[in-house]
């Protein structure tokens, strides 16, 4: 309950004019801040014990980092990198597998077929749902001036013996998610010996010979949120609730490896709600709306603030996926205005190009809190190297789970799917990055 200011209180601001040297400047900036603090001091409290928005130490602008050393942490963190788990040695000097270019390959793509999977959702069996071409599964992404390491799911499922790896997001990184288990699960001719379940938003994918989970958990903004069923979350006006990390961050206590990923739950727009008082379905809430930037800002710290206090980078690895890109707008590649990806079948080969759908804001905010993190997170940047591929959508060739109308029939460009992909496919290639990231840093 709020307390208004006391008799008292003003007759001590009254006196305080009196006092020599003070100027009314001065004192009217005390009068105002014991106003405040007497009319506010509950709120204060409630925010100095939750610190997760807008804190000074937390809030960067938009450019380089605002600190000093700049220099001096990227070395403490390839350092750190150098020495992580799991890492078996090191990248070639001057590699980045982040920059470079897709090439057709034949002789080792696809890594699995769709038909051997049997775990793919209906979503992302394009062949299933009558796609004429298979040219997106033979692409291979090759870095400028070295090679990735080729996937050995052998030693992937050797290292994650005994062990919990756990991808966290939305539907995207359940992709990713997915296609690691297609990857895996081939090893395990046995049926009897892995199985897959699913319980509210977790679900698990179980290799029992080997003791090893591959897991994945919805939650789309990674703090809670009113979207966090993971059957019913088609909801327009989304709201996160302040300082929740906790909320879904208990189920992730004791995994090995987690992959975080979130980004396209938060394009509602220029904004995002916030709740920071009261329930969801309370009738008394406190709602604020802030720029999206901000929004996902908090986001990332308080990602980064959980993995701080709950993984030891000793034993364990946290990865962050950046932005998976979208190709609503055919007209930025070059194509026939008004249409989208339905019907492509060939990469971007511009290598400069950067799509309408996708935020570089976005993409400074993840660079400015991770610059500041202290936590060793690695960051596994498909966003560029996705961007070229408008070929690999699962566009009209999925499940639909509600009837399509005549008018959707004769244009299927109108329910085109440019957000997933199909798989196998480009998020094979993600997990090669991770693949590569975890064992040769």
């Amino acid at each position: 309950m709020k307390t208004p200011m006391s008799p008292s209180s003003s007759t001590s601001l009254l006196s305080m004019r009196k006092a020599r040297g003070l100027s009314p400047f001065l004192i009217t900036l005390l009068a105002f801040i014991v106003f405040v603090v007497t009319l506010y001091g509950e709120d204060f409290t409630c925010l100095l014990g939750q610190l997760d928005f807008y804190s000074q130490d937390d809030v960067a602008p938009v450019g380089p980092s605002p600190r000093g050393g700049g220099t001096e942490r990227k070395q403490k963190r390839e350092e750190e990198e150098e020495e992580a788990a799991f890492a078996l040695g090191k990248r070639p000097e001057g590699c980045d597998y982040f920059s470079g270019r897709w090439v057709w390959d034949e002789s080792t793509r696809p890594l699995y077929q769709e038909s051997e999977c049997p775990y793919i959702q209906p979503q992302l069996t394009c062949q299933e749902r009558g796609r004429p071409d298979k040219d997106y599964q033979f692409w291979r992404w090759q870095p400028h001036g070295c090679d990735l390491p080729s996937f050995n799911a052998t030693l992937m499922l050797e290292t994650l013996r005994g062990k919990r790896m756990m991808y966290v997001g939305d539907s995207l990184n359940r992709g990713q998610f997915t296609s690691m288990v297609c990857l895996l699960h081939r090893l395990i001719p046995s049926s009897s010996a892995k199985s897959m379940q699913t319980s509210g938003s977790l679900t698990v994918f179980t290799a029992k010979d080997y003791n090893a989970t591959v897991e994945f958990y919805w939650a789309p903004f990674l703090l809670e949120s009113n979207s966090d069923d993971a059957v019913v979350h088609r909801i327009s006006d989304r709201v996160v609730r302040r300082g929740s990390i906790n909320v879904h961050g208990r189920h992730w206590k004791g995994a090995d490896v987690v992959v975080f990923n979130t980004y396209l739950w938060w394009m509602t727009g220029l904004t995002m709600k916030v709740l920071q008082g009261g329930s969801f379905d309370g009738e008394e809430k406190e709602v604020v709306e802030v720029t999206t930037e901000d929004a996902y800002g908090m986001a990332m710290r308080s990602m980064m603030r959980w993995a701080r206090k709950n993984m030891d980078p000793r034993r364990t690895r946290v990865f962050f996926t950046s932005m998976s890109p979208t190709h609503g707008k055919s007209g930025d590649w070059g194509g026939e205005p008004g249409r989208n990806c339905y019907n492509e079948t060939a990469p971007i080969n511009n290598a400069t190009y950067w799509g309408s759908d996708s935020r570089r804001s976005i993409m400074r905010v993840i660079g400015e809190e991770f610059g500041k993190s202290k936590y060793p997170v690695t960051f596994l940047n498909i966003t560029q190297l996705s961007n070229y591929r408008k070929d690999a959508h699962t566009s009209i060739y999925k499940k639909q789970w509600t009837p399509l109308t005549a008018e959707q029939l004769a244009d299927p460009a109108t329910y085109a799917d440019c957000v997933h992909w199909c798989l196998p496919g480009l998020q094979d290639t993600w997990n090669e990055l991770l693949f590569a990231k975890l064992f040769y840093p």
